[in-house]
C-alpha cells in the first residue's frame, strides 16, 4: 500500500502578495487548505519545501530579484497555510526541494512512496522539485487545484509536463481525497 506525504512548495507571503507575487497564487489557497485538513486528519505527513535564500548572495536573484530572503517576513508561510505541530520543514535557496536540503532523508526516514505536491509555481518550483522526486523513484500526484503558475500558459504547460514526463496523477483535490479516503 502507498505511503503519501504532501509537499507544499513555497506559500510564501513574497509569492502571495509580495516581491515575486503570483497574482492567481490565492486561488489556490482553499483547495490546499482542504488536503492538509485530509492530511492532518489521516495522520498523512505536511512537509514544507520553502525558499529561504541568503541576502544579497543568492544565484536566483539575478533573475528573479531579491524574495524570500531567509529570516525575513517574506520567507514566512502565509497565515492561511501556516505549519501546525507535527508538519515538517524543509529550507531551499533553488528551485528543487531536493536540492542540497535533507528532503529526501525525512521522506526515506518516514517511509514515503508517493508524493502529492501543491504551491508555486507549477513549471518553475514544482516542477523542478517533481523532477528530483521522478529521478527518485518517487510517485507523483498532482491536485491540478492545489498548484499554480504566472499565467494560464505556464500553467497548462506545467500540468501537460507532469503526466507526460513524470507519469504523475492530475487530478482535482476533491476527487484525490476520495481516492485516498
Amino acid at each position: 500500500m502507498a505511503k503519501h506525504a504532501i509537499i507544499v512548495i513555497d506559500m510564501l507571503n513574497d509569492f502571495v502578495t509580495g516581491a515575486l507575487k503570483a497574482e492567481r497564487a490565492a486561488r489556490i489557497v482553499p483547495s490546499i487548505q482542504k488536503l492538509l485538513t485530509f492530511a492532518r486528519e489521516n495522520q498523512i505527513p505536511v512537509i514544507y519545501a520553502n525558499d529561504s535564500h541568503l541576502p544579497k548572495i543568492d544565484k536566483e536573484f539575478q533573475l528573479w530579484g531579491q524574495h524570500a530572503v531567509k529570516g525575513t517576513p517574506g520567507a514566512a508561510v502565509i497565515d492561511e497555510l501556516k505549519q501546525k505541530e507535527g508538519d515538517y520543514t524543509v529550507e531551499k535557496r533553488r528551485y528543487s526541494g531536493f536540492f542540497e536540503t535533507e528532503l529526501d532523508l525525512l521522506l526515506r526516514e518516514l517511509g514515503v512512496d508517493s508524493l502529492i505536491f501543491a504551491g508555486i509555481a507549477t513549471n518553475i518550483c514544482v516542477q523542478h522539485t517533481m523532477a528530483d522526486a521522478y529521478f527518485r523513484g518517487y510517485k507523483i500526484i498532482l491536485p491540478e487545484d492545489c498548484v499554480e503558475a504566472f499565467s494560464n500558459e505556464e500553467q497548462r504547460y506545467g500540468l501537460d509536463y507532469a503526466k507526460r514526463v513524470y507519469g504523475a496523477k492530475v487530478t482535482p483535490v476533491r476527487d484525490l481525497i476520495e481516492d485516498l479516503r
